[in-house]
């Protein structure tokens, strides 16, 4: 199994300048090696297909509305699920949530203890990002969280986005839930739509 992570917003607390309202942390699985490596050959060649340069990124909140649906449309034809959880920063309380590093932590924690039922000896795939003494404690807390009762991660390592077509699904589909959220945007129904099928679970915390 092919686990990638990404998020959108920041976990920073809400209050402070530039800080968004919610947190959103998603997980894209694959079960099947084939079909990931399937699904990111599907994009090589969509880049292409849209003139793109090789280095182009598939990044959401950069990309175009035209842009984001056909991606979406061409990803969802894969066999692959997401889940994502939504972190309510207004309603949040704590020591812990007032550190961006321990509050990152928490939020993926949370959502692995959710995917812990799918998880089989699963290779984690981060966008890199932080210092290496922060990756180097992300990777050591989630691999003892999560494989307390066996070996459900194998490996966890980090990447760069823009040369890993996996990881940009994972922001396309993050960027779509997160889009969804907000209400008064005339588009937010629209990409988490043509990835409905493709979801295994959307959880608002706390409400």
């Amino acid at each position: 199994m092919l686990v990638f992570i990404d998020e959108s917003g920041d976990p920073g607390m809400q209050g402070k300048d530039g800080s968004s309202q919610v947190f959103v942390v998603t997980a894209v699985t694959f079960e099947d090696r084939d079909e990931a490596q399937a699904c990111d050959d599907r994009v090589t060649a969509l880049r292409a297909e849209m003139h793109k340069s090789e280095r182009f990124e598939f990044h959401f909140n950069s990309c175009c509305r035209d842009i984001r649906l056909q991606f979406l449309r061409e990803a969802a034809k894969f066999q692959f699920f997401y889940m994502s959880f939504v972190f309510n920063k207004s309603r949040l309380y704590g020591e812990g949530f007032k550190y961006k590093n321990s509050f990152y932590k928490y939020a993926v924690n949370l959502l692995f203890e959710n995917l812990k039922p799918s998880l089989e000896n699963a290779i984690v795939v981060f966008d890199r990002c932080g210092n290496r003494e922060f990756q180097r404690e992300l990777k050591q807390y989630l691999g003892k969280r999560v494989n307390e009762k066996g070996k459900l991660i194998s490996k966890i390592k980090t990447n760069e986005s823009c040369s890993n077509n996996l990881l940009q699904l994972a922001d396309m589909v993050c960027g779509a839930t997160a889009r969804y959220l907000k209400k008064s945007k005339g588009d937010h129904l629209e990409y988490r739509k043509i990835i409905a099928h493709r979801e295994l679970m959307l959880r608002i915390w706390p409400r």
